[in-house]
């Protein structure tokens, strides 16, 4: 979609699960797509770690969260964690 000069660009966003929250305002997201093999057809599953950044501290491992892509927040963080959409069962 073109707005006069500029073009605009769709935000990627995806939702994962937490993985690890050890650090300070980051978390590790854990990111699965599903596909069929090109050759076998087979159902295969891929999983794509995201460092995410999360501003109050709030994700726990094992919240489903949604990340959307930002611009470069450190040397691996380039996603900021938009929502929690489940907590993780204690």
């Amino acid at each position: 979609m073109t707005v006069g000069n500029e073009t605009k660009k769709r935000v990627k966003e995806f939702v994962g699960k937490v993985v690890s929250n050890k650090m300070d305002k980051t978390v590790v997201v854990a990111v699965e797509r599903k596909f069929p093999h090109p050759l076998y057809g087979k159902q295969v599953k891929k999983t794509k770690k995201f460092y995410a950044h999360d501003e109050e501290n709030k994700c726990n491992e094992g919240d489903i969260v949604r990340i959307r892509e930002s611009r470069p927040l450190s040397k691996l963080k380039r996603w900021v964690v938009v929502e929690i959409i489940q907590s993780a069962k204690k």
